[in-house]
């Protein structure tokens, strides 16, 4: 895999993994006691679920990481 590439999405990757572990904690200590719970009682429910939030918050500071990088480097021109 290119450097740049993963240096370049490493807000979204990083997201991404603290989600699925974030998942898998929630389902391990919190999830679902009767089993009814759709998504929160199967543990490969829960960490894919996780996984996409994490992502989506890492894309969010990801975002603004590159917009502030972006306005830093006009500055200095």
């Amino acid at each position: 895999m290119n450097k740049s590439l993963l240096k370049k999405f490493l807000p979204e990757i990083t997201g991404a993994l603290l989600g699925a572990l974030g998942g898998f904690i929630y389902w391990k200590y919190v999830g679902c006691v009767s089993g009814t719970c759709t998504i929160k009682s199967n543990w490969y429910l829960m960490i894919p679920w996780g996984m996409v939030m994490g992502f989506l918050l890492g894309s969010v500071a990801g975002d603004i990481i590159r917009k502030r990088k972006s306005a830093a480097e006009k500055k200095d021109s």
